[in-house]
């Protein structure tokens, strides 16, 4: 673990980004490593295991030069947690979050990847309008602030599925759904990767859900059992699908499953499934009240 001290918060904030977007895209974290390296040891594919030898090879040359695990350096995408305490008002966390995103463009340099949706010219270095884009979770009682950044990659993020089922669909039609949506991304999500499920509040928040998913570290289980059992479940049936590695037909089509949930309405039933690639990049950080920065890439 890491640690920095700034006396100005709103500047620690910007480090803070800065380093988490840079790092997040270099090193991937140990729990994602190790289930790489437990997915090359299942695989029985000729073709599935040169994949997987191939991504073990672009993990090892990133480390050994410091370099992008992968050249796509993603959308920024921040999770807050803000203490009701903490010193610096949340639309300067995001100046800051901001800055430091484009600090660590122009710096290191990556490639900027942010254009108008319309016009699709480029609107900076992978910042623009609402971009980052920044979720938010705030705690009564505390002084820290915890921030997350996971780049999220086009190749992944177009393998986005929201369906309205409806409650007689039951367990079995969030399966299918699910099922149907890997089946058809194929090999386009860069595959093996982490298939994350959002379930149950409305259909925004199914998919905001979903994007949760994909960033807690792998093999993490949904604390409520049912729920948990659904993500054992899919895990198994994903990978029964064939598709294997980069979509070329394997043993290990997923490296794990996913589920955040939330309670809904009588007469809903929205499921959303987000695909985070391989290189499943993540960082955090806690800010505390007095500046100090600590890097924790677990989180």
């Amino acid at each position: 673990m890491t640690t920095i001290t700034s006396t100005d918060l709103a500047q620690a904030v910007e480090d803070a980004a800065a380093h988490l977007y840079v790092w997040a895209l270099k090193d991937i974290p140990q729990d994602l490593r190790d289930a790489l390296k437990a997915a090359l040891g299942r695989e029985t594919s000729v073709t599935g295991i040169r994949v997987l030898e191939t991504i073990h090879r672009n993990v090892e040359i990133a480390d050994e030069q410091k370099n992008l695990v992968c050249q796509d350096t993603g959308i920024a995408v921040y999770y807050c947690r803000v203490g009701e305490h903490f010193p610096l008002h949340p639309a300067r966390i995001y100046a800051s979050l901001k800055a430091g995103t484009e600090r660590a463009t122009v710096e290191h340099p990556l490639r900027s990847n942010t254009v108008h949706t319309l016009t699709r010219e480029n609107t900076g270095p992978n910042v623009g309008y609402r971009v980052p884009i920044v979720h938010w979770d705030f705690l009564p009682d505390w002084d820290g602030l915890d921030v997350k950044c996971v780049p999220k990659g086009s190749g992944s993020e177009n393998m986005t599925f929201l369906k309205m089922l409806v409650p007689a669909d039951g367990v079995n039609g969030i399966k299918k759904f699910v099922l149907e949506s890997i089946v058809g991304a194929g090999g386009k999500p860069c595959p093996p990767g982490i298939v994350g499920i959002g379930i149950g509040g409305s259909a925004d928040y199914a998919m905001h859900l979903a994007k949760e998913a994909i960033a807690r570290p792998v093999g993490t289980r949904n604390e409520d059992p049912l729920v948990a059992q659904l993500e054992d479940e899919l895990y198994d049936l994903l990978n029964e699908t064939g598709i294997g590695p980069m979509g070329l037909g394997g043993d290990v089509t997923v490296l794990q499953c996913h589920i955040e949930h939330a309670d809904t309405h009588m007469t809903l039933n929205p499921v959303a499934v987000n695909y985070q690639c391989w290189a499943a990049r993540r960082a955090s950080a806690h800010i505390a009240a007095d500046g100090t920065v600590d890097f924790d890439r677990e989180a």
